[in-house]
């Protein structure tokens, strides 16, 4: 707090704002006490009589908003009408806010009041007197359910005791680690420490060692250590994998009787060049009737994993299968995931299967959904089949031009009816067999990739609208579904006044399918332009999260009433929950319990967001490994996120992104515009805000805590 010494001596000035601040904290702190004016500057070490009368003043201002009562002449106590609420705790910066229950305001919580409550823990909170036009306050009471009880940091071992230091923005206390409690871990070393007791009156958590990761900068260990972070396993049970490993393929004469044998119909995968899952495979034969046949084969994993199995509990806890930056951690094991489900080229396979019957002009005639036999005639890579593509030359050349022409067909038709095109450039990294990154490069999706992805969204539609759309007079059945919610009205005003600084207008208002086409629009003008990812990402952000629900709301960004995954059962338990479903249904199974499968929907939507979390931390720790070899090189870059604390630049050449913080713009007092996303010069006036392009100098690398320093390079 900045202080004058007044010319009476020992006192001092503050400003208005910070005296009523300090009132408003004594009083919070001491709700069941009451203080006259001259109390209440002792309390304050407020001398100056001077001052004391304008505390006098306060007294009866904040009297006047409802904050303070007067219980007797001259004497006020904190007016408590707030009681008690429940939330969750949710942190923005370096602030901390309750997420009330009732979906009512943020609460915000003064740091010294959280009472070691943290990001994603159930609180009990006290609210205090709430002052006219500010936002309501309070303390927290109770930690209610701890979000997380084990943590990941590195070990800082003395004499007698150690401590676990974490990332602050995770744990912004170090735990205290006696040394019997070490479990042979050692200094230096990263390792997961469960908390023991915190109690409110204790600085430091107390814990213990419960698993050690390994050496700080072995690869191994860094991975594993962003998946521990983040909750997700980073090891498969012993005894999963031995389940897994006494199944057969028992692709057996009785098996292949009961199902539609495809194996005699050209038959093939495309997939990423690393892929060793192929969940999926693309069939296409021409019917004497002058249609196409289009067969969407998808390995039947519910045949080999059966509810409440052990391989079926652990696949339903992990949800989805997780993609680092080198590496998947599959949800099923191996033997599954890559051997007996994955659909290899020569090997009999067990699908199941959406067949279309379509013209020339990819208009559908007939679907059916099957169990299936296929073989898979070759397995092509993403670049393969684009070069079959771009050359015409090639191992079926004619399927897959074919496919390219249908798929192109189906592609246009979405976007006419208001789909969104959301093709954002994925950045990926060479490596070395040691995990070391040698150099960025960007995915795009090329038509070979598209000629896939139109087959997948085709059956996944097929499928959700098979069972959410009945015949006449029946009843649609409880089902998963994939959904994507209708853009919240305020974020996309927000955007379109934020993109107009550009140059760009956006039209908020209308029909869906308008705006749809608005959206589209803006990105096919900003393709190639320095703002490109920054209006990308901002975009994606005023767009609503796609979740799994039994309740079907549609998919706003593909377009379709009714969509489901279907597709990835080896890497996604939703598409297992839909494949057993359709099974269950075909052969006149009754409905199931919606809200049982609703709770396993949200499960699986948590899951896949923790997991797209961990996949963009283990890009964030490899960007910042590939910059350390560029510390002091100049790059320019883009502002691509403005805070209180300092900017975030996005480079240009690689889309790395570090920040610059705040108390390294020295040339003024810089102070956050919040509806603006700029930072403003208080004396001369000078703004960094989100867009502007900058020169930066690479400061400073820092892999523990993921994170790029850059200054300004002029």
């Amino acid at each position: 707090m900045k202080r004058k010494k007044n010319k009476q001596g020992g006192s001092t000035r503050i400003r208005k704002s910070e005296l009523i601040q300090n009132i408003v904290n004594l009083f919070n702190e001491n709700p069941e006490k009451n203080f006259n004016y001259r109390q209440v500057a002792k309390h304050l070490d407020i001398n100056n009589e001077s001052q004391r009368v304008y505390v006098h003043e306060l007294l009866y201002q904040l009297w006047d908003e409802d904050f303070l009562v007067e219980i007797s002449r001259g004497k006020f106590k904190l007016n408590s009408r707030g009681g008690y609420i429940t939330g969750t705790i949710d942190r923005q910066g370096v602030k901390t806010y309750l997420i009330p229950d009732d979906g009512g305001e943020p609460i915000f919580i003064p740091e010294r009041k959280t009472n070691h409550a943290l990001l994603n823990d159930k609180v009990k909170v006290f609210l205090y007197a709430r002052r006219k036009g500010q936002m309501p306050e309070g303390e927290v009471v109770d930690i209610m359910e701890r979000a997380k009880d084990t943590f990941v940091g590195i070990l800082d071992v003395s004499d007698n005791f150690a401590f676990l230091v974490c990332d602050n923005r995770v744990l912004t206390n170090d735990v205290f680690i006696p040394k019997t409690k070490l479990n042979g871990a050692k200094n230096g070393q990263k390792v997961i420490v469960k908390l023991m007791q915190w109690e409110p009156n204790m600085k430091s958590p107390v814990g213990e060692v419960i698993d050690i990761l390994g050496d700080k900068g072995n690869n191994d260990t860094e991975m594993h250590a962003i998946l521990a972070e983040f909750g997700l396993p980073y090891k498969y049970p012993e005894q999963v994998d031995a389940a897994a490993d006494k199944i057969d393929a028992g692709i057996t004469p009785e098996e292949v009787a009961k199902r539609i044998d495809m194996r005699g119909v050209t038959t093939f995968t495309i997939d990423p060049r690393d892929a060793k899952d192929f969940d999926d495979a693309l069939s296409l034969r021409k019917l004497k009737d002058g249609l196409w046949e289009v067969g969407v084969h998808i390995a039947d994993v519910t045949h080999y994993v059966r509810p409440g199995s052990i391989i079926d509990k652990e696949g339903k806890e992990r949800a989805t299968s997780v993609y680092l930056v080198d590496r998947t951690i599959p949800m099923l094991p191996e033997h599954l995931s890559n051997g007996i489900c994955s659909l290899r080229p020569d090997e009999d396979k067990l699908t199941y299967s959406v067949i279309f019957q379509m013209t020339d002009n990819a208009e559908i005639k007939h679907y059916e959904i099957a169990k299936t036999v296929t073989r898979s005639d070759r397995r092509f890579t993403y670049e393969e089949a684009q070069q079959v593509i771009e050359t015409g030359k090639g191992d079926f050349k004619e399927e897959i031009l074919t496919l390219d022409r249908l798929a192109k067909i189906l592609r246009k038709k979405r976007f006419d009816n208001g789909a969104i095109a959301f093709d954002r450039v994925e950045v990926r990294f060479e490596i070395d067999d040691k995990g070391k990154p040698l150099s960025v490069f960007f995915k795009e999706q090329k038509d070979a990739n598209k000629l896939i992805e139109e087959f997948m969204l085709l059956a996944n539609k097929t499928v959700a609208t098979h069972i959410g759309k009945p015949g006449r007079g029946q009843k649609a059945k409880t089902f998963v579904y994939r959904v994507h919610d209708v853009p919240n009205p305020d974020k996309l005003e927000n955007f379109s006044q934020f993109i107009r600084k550009f140059g760009y207008n956006l039209k908020t208002s209308g029909k869906q399918s308008a705006i749809s086409s608005a959206i589209n629009n803006l990105l096919d003008q900003v393709e190639g332009k320095k703002e490109q990812n920054l209006i990308e990402t901002l975009a994606i952000r005023s767009m609503a999260k796609a979740i799994y629900t039994t309740d079907n709301l549609g998919h706003y960004g593909l377009a379709f009433d009714y969509y489901t995954h279907f597709t990835s059962p080896i890497r996604r338990y939703p598409d297992m929950m839909v494949h057993r479903l359709l099974e269950r249904y075909a052969s006149g199974g009754k409905g199931v319990n919606q809200h049982e499968y609703e709770e396993l929907c949200k499960h699986s939507s948590d899951m896949e967001q923790l997991a797209a979390n961990a996949e963009r931390a283990s890009i964030k720790y490899k960007q910042v490994e590939f910059m350390a070899q560029h510390v002091g090189k100049v790059f320019d870059g883009v502002i691509s996120g403005v805070t209180e604390w300092g900017i975030y630049v996005e480079l240009v050449e690689n889309k790395c992104e570090g920040m610059i913080p705040i108390r390294d713009l020295d040339d003024d007092y810089y102070t956050f515009d919040e509806k603006n996303y700029c930072l403003v010069g208080r004396r001369y006036h000078k703004k960094f805000q989100l867009g502007d392009e900058l020169t930066v100098r690479v400061a400073k690398a820092n892999l523990d805590k993921k994170q790029l320093d850059f200054v300004l390079a002029d």
